[in-house]
């Protein structure tokens, strides 16, 4: 599950929340991504090559655009096989962009965070959730 919350502020005074699972997430979020004007932030504990593939032309965009982006990871080294190899060849593509890409040890955070006004979080890895 993930929720998103947003810099639209409803009549009550509070930011507007909503629910979204492995079925809604990503069309929502990609839809965020389109709208991104400066910066975005991902903590991602794991990165596989195949979500990698489906973002990698919108993240292109995005950096055409002049987006910053910044990917926080876990190192490939800390990846099962074959995963190491896959979380290798993404982040390179990632940095071949000019995404900063950085490693934490032990981290297990997911989330995003757009133009420091859109918050993604919950227990979807972004970057590399393929099923449930």
């Amino acid at each position: 599950m993930f929720r998103r919350f947003g810099a639209k502020v409803n009549v009550s005074g509070l930011f507007s929340s909503g629910l979204y699972d492995q079925n809604t997430f990503y069309k929502a979020f990609i839809q965020d991504l389109h709208t991104c004007q400066g910066e975005v932030i991902i903590e991602s504990p794991f990165i596989t090559g195949n979500r990698i593939a489906s973002l990698l032309p919108i993240f292109s965009k995005m950096r055409s655009r002049g987006i910053s982006m910044t990917v926080n990871t876990r190192h490939p080294a800390t990846h099962e096989t074959p995963f190491d190899d896959q979380a290798n060849a993404a982040i390179t593509e990632l940095q071949s962009l000019g995404v900063n890409v950085l490693f934490t040890g032990g981290h297990h955070r997911k989330l995003a965070i757009l133009d420091q006004r859109i918050l993604w979080e919950g227990s979807l890895n972004i970057l590399s959730q393929n099923d449930n």
